[in-house]
């Protein structure tokens, strides 16, 4: 039953962080705000959801392949998606896409002057 209520949590708490990315996306004023949003939130999200999938899938279901299974689905996301976020990023910031505010380091700048 406690474990239960734990899974029941960690997806209720991956649902939330979701949820706050999904608002985030469509309040954030510029690209890179956006894309800042629509990244942690959902990496964390991911990661609340797929503890409890793994607990769920270890304890009630008693399916290792399923565990092994989610985790792999997870780890790929948690790597794949900040990565593919800042190739975005830089994509963007190269077609003249620039954030609403003065940044205080430009890095991007400083990156695509030696090309």
């Amino acid at each position: 039953m406690a474990l239960r209520i734990v899974i029941d949590v960690l997806i209720a708490i991956g649902a939330i962080f979701a949820l706050a990315g999904t608002i985030g996306l469509l309040k954030m004023p510029d690209t890179f705000s956006r894309m800042q949003a629509s990244t942690c939130i959902s990496t964390m999200g991911v990661i609340g959801v797929a503890l409890g999938a793994l607990l769920y899938a270890i304890f009630i279901m008693n399916s290792a392949s399923t565990a092994i299974k989610i985790a792999v689905i997870a780890l790929l996301i948690i790597t794949v998606n900040p990565i593919g976020a800042h190739t975005i990023a830089k994509g963007a910031y190269r077609a003249g896409i620039r954030p609403e505010k003065r940044m205080e380091t430009d890095d991007y700048g400083r990156d695509l002057e030696d090309e």
